[in-house]
């Protein structure tokens, strides 16, 4: 076992009540193929793992909504009884992050643990506690020398406001002022506009940031894929998905996904190349009848692991002349875009020029995804929002 992947100091056990289920089930149910962290059989042998479910049970600064510490098991209830795909599930349970003597203590676990796994190219799936924890998730990063690209499914931007502390509500401020700074990029997918300022709007606009509005994203759910295709972490507020799908947190709204569009959502984070890790915060099972929540956020980890086992290896890793390349010029805009199709999973990318000098900081950063709708668009000459962006962050 490789002795530099042993977290077990920040980790309690997987819960042997839970662990204790396991003779009742299948050889091919989650509950049996995942290695766990329990007190009988210490910490699990990392070799050959590819994704890892790690707990959070911390809620202190979750905003109206404490409770989310109790999430990692009740999801555990649920996902140890499903059934793998068709493919071998290479998986381990870690056991639970327990809060620690500040929210800051948490932090720092939570922040070396990510990190180390992704020095070893190992998926953390982050589970339980407030989306505040997204801030930990993305120091896990720092150590990497790459700048990172955000996205988070959220019915709001959590921008918080001037000066206030760390919360559930003001996480994205903390990213955006934090220095050294390494993000390049975040992306909401389905704010509502009731629950966000005009001050919130203007900055996301000023900071040539991507937002998609609920009923934007839900009517063209093929045109959300190429944005989280481009996020190396992915954040993923359950508060996003409409209460009656999603009871489970006191801050449920009636408007938002359906369960359904939550777990396709979950898959293209998982088939994505790029993706290299996702919580799920803000599930509070005190406030979810019948586990109905749980069952939810254990079929999104079951689809972000189907996703993971369908990668493509497309962009970063096939050969860029292993594609079909299309050029387009925009007249009006005296600009050419260059697109390119991969053969191997139908999707797309555009070519972004940045300057010279800056090769190190952006190149993985260049080839942006995109969709078919943004050559056809760039076809009618209309130069795509996608590109815009990007060459205006570049550039």
């Amino acid at each position: 076992m490789s002795q530099s992947l042993d977290f077990s100091e920040f980790f309690e056990p997987v819960n042997t009540a839970l662990t204790d289920l396991d003779a009742n089930l299948l050889a091919t149910q989650f509950g049996q193929l995942l290695r766990k962290n329990t007190t009988e059989s210490g910490w699990p042998n990392l070799d050959g793992v590819h994704l890892v479910f790690i707990g959070i049970r911390e809620d202190r600064r979750c905003i109206n909504n404490k409770g989310t510490a109790l999430a990692p098991n009740a999801v555990r209830k649920n996902l140890y009884s499903l059934f793998q795909g068709d493919w071998q599930l290479q998986m381990a349970d870690l056991g639970d992050i327990c809060a620690g003597f500040t929210p800051e203590d948490t932090d720092y676990a939570l922040k070396i643990v990510v990190g180390g796994l992704l020095k070893k190219n190992i998926i953390p799936i982050v589970i339980g506690g407030g989306q505040d924890l997204t801030f930990a998730q993305y120091l896990g990063y720092e150590k990497l020398e790459q700048t990172v690209n955000i996205v988070s499914i959220d019915s709001q931007f959590n921008l918080g406001s001037a000066g206030e502390e760390l919360n559930s509500k003001s996480f994205l401020s903390k990213i955006i002022l934090q220095q050294p700074n390494y993000l390049f990029n975040f992306s909401n997918i389905g704010y509502q506009t009731y629950f966000v300022e005009q001050s919130g709007l203007d900055l996301m606009q000023k900071l040539n940031f991507d937002i998609h509005r609920l009923g934007q994203a839900r009517s063209k759910m093929d045109d959300v894929e190429p944005i989280i295709r481009n996020a190396d972490l992915v954040s993923f507020d359950i508060g996003a998905i409409r209460q009656s799908e999603a009871p489970g947190n006191a801050n449920a709204s009636p408007n938002g996904f359906f369960g359904d569009e939550a777990c396709q959502l979950s898959r293209y984070a998982g088939i994505s190349d790029k993706c290299t890790s996702i919580g799920i915060y803000e599930l509070n099972p005190e406030f979810d009848p019948n586990n109905l929540t749980s069952h939810l956020v254990a079929q999104m980890v079951w689809c972000f692991a189907d996703g993971f086992y369908n990668r493509k290896k497309d962009f970063p890793f096939a050969d860029i002349s292993d594609y079909t390349r299309y050029r387009v010029f925009l007249k009006d805009h005296k600009h050419e875009i260059i697109f390119y199709k991969s053969s191997r999973s139908d999707r797309w990318w555009m070519e972004v020029p940045y300057p010279p000098n800056q090769k190190l900081r952006f190149e993985r950063h260049a080839l942006v995804p995109c969709s078919y709708s943004d050559y056809e668009e760039a076809c009618k000459e209309e130069m795509p929002d996608r590109w815009l962006q990007t060459f205006q962050k570049l550039c």
